[in-house]
């Protein structure tokens, strides 16, 4: 408890260091990552993580020392080799994109790990750690380090606030932003840039390994909570920032714990999260409008099938049990559930022997009805199918049809009185 307290206060320095740096790194990956995501190429932003690892180990072999700008700057410049490869590779051979990325990926990473390996067993004492780039090292975070982090971090906010509609046209209307004379080339490269920019940011805390995951995973979980870009900038930063402090605190708490492969265990423990129970997109929202459309159809199923026993036998006000199942093969308890529905909901009524229709339930089959019958009629005068071929499409879509669309049938069709099987159509 103690140890909980300690780190809700962040009352050590390191402490300090290691949660502002991993939010940033969070919050700034997230955000880029999210225009990665809506261009679909995630695999572009794994293959530039990997590929930032030779220029991490040849930063320090020219420059001899560990310091995070020089790491910085040769890792940018080595990312930035890896996209103009693959366009390059894209552009004038006959390879697709993805086989591209995953040469570069494999071309560029082989040889950052020779490259480290070199330097491990070169001798020289300032290259400890530097394995530490592989999967992270998030509490080796110096003051220094959030510092630079920091101002890379506002840097891509800013880009990213200035450029924003400019980026919106090109991923969603490249051929709109050709019209107007948007310097599309130059967008496009400014994009690559700040996903170069989120990759060398995080690094050292998640490492090249892992740092396509928080590219990817916070920005894929807030596609499932809105349809915005706004909002989902916001809600990929806000998944990202609480990743971050998520694997900083059970890399404190236990401290044989790393911290960037947390980061990422708990990114996708939200993206998991957001799968199954967003309110809208998730698993369980989504299966149970299925439930709830399928009960709707079964229902509406039932109320025709009672109007097509009276439609058949005017004097028959009341229909049985065995009438209602007849008609459609209903199952019995199904039916006998849907029924008790039905009648809450005072569109049927219970009598002695059977049930009938109220006058709500009446007007609501009546439109099913006539929704049936005019799509029928739609579709062999104007898409001119056999009318024993029809029955089938407006079954499916009597259920579905707005009352906009029934508006445009009637007026399209002159407000006909029978379908093409020469029944009554009821208005």
């Amino acid at each position: 408890m103690d140890k909980i307290i300690d780190f809700l206060l962040l009352t050590e320095p390191n402490t300090r260091y290691v949660v502002l740096g991993s939010i940033l790194l969070g919050a700034s990956s997230a955000i880029v990552g999210c225009f990665t995501f809506l261009q679909k190429r995630a695999l572009v932003g794994d293959a530039v993580a990997h590929s930032v690892l030779p220029g991490v180990c040849g930063a320090f072999l020219l420059a001899g020392t560990k310091n995070p700008l020089f790491l910085i700057v040769g890792a940018f410049i080595s990312g930035w080799l890896s996209i103009v490869c693959m366009n390059l590779i894209t552009r004038y051979s006959k390879l697709k994109e993805d086989t591209a990325v995953a040469l570069i990926l494999s071309v560029f990473f082989g040889f950052g790990v020779m490259l480290l390996t070199y330097i491990q067993q070169s001798g020289n004492a300032s290259q400890s750690g530097l394995e530490s780039f592989l999967f992270g090292k998030a509490a080796a975070l110096v003051g220094t380090d959030v510092w630079i982090f920091g101002g890379l971090a506002a840097l891509m906010l800013l880009l990213v606030g200035l450029f924003y509609k400019e980026f919106i046209i090109v991923i969603f209307h490249k051929s709109f932003a050709q019209t107007i004379g948007l310097p599309i080339t130059a967008i496009e490269i400014l994009l690559t840039t700040l996903t170069v920019l989120a990759v060398v940011v995080g690094i050292q805390s998640v490492g090249v390994v892992l740092m396509a995951a928080m590219l990817v995973t916070p920005a894929a979980a807030a596609r499932f909570w809105t349809d915005k870009l706004h909002y989902m900038l916001f809600i990929a930063a806000g998944f990202g920032a609480l990743a971050a402090i998520g694997g900083a605190f059970v890399s404190y708490i236990q401290t044989q714990m790393p911290t960037g492969p947390w980061i990422v265990l708990v990114a996708s423990a939200i993206a998991m999260f957001s799968f199954f129970f967003a309110p809208k997109k998730g698993i369980v929202a989504r299966r149970r409008r299925q439930y709830l459309y399928k009960k709707q159809i079964l229902e509406e199923n039932i109320l025709k099938a009672i109007y097509h026993i009276v439609e058949k036998d005017p004097t028959k006000s009341i229909s049985s049990l065995e009438d209602i199942g007849l008609q459609r093969q209903f199952k019995p308890t199904l039916l006998r559930n849907s029924l008790k529905k039905l009648t809450n909901k005072k569109l049927i009524k219970k009598a002695q022997d059977g049930w009938h229709l109220t006058e709500l339930g009446n007007t609501k089959a009546k439109r099913l009805v006539k929704l049936h019958r005019l799509w029928e009629l739609y579709l062999t005068e104007f898409v001119r199918l056999a009318p024993d071929h029809v029955h089938e499409a407006a079954e499916a879509l009597e259920h579905i049809l707005t009352p906009e669309i029934e508006a445009q049938l009637e007026t399209r069709l002159k407000y006909p009185q029978k379908d093409p099987h020469d029944r009554e159509i009821p208005y």
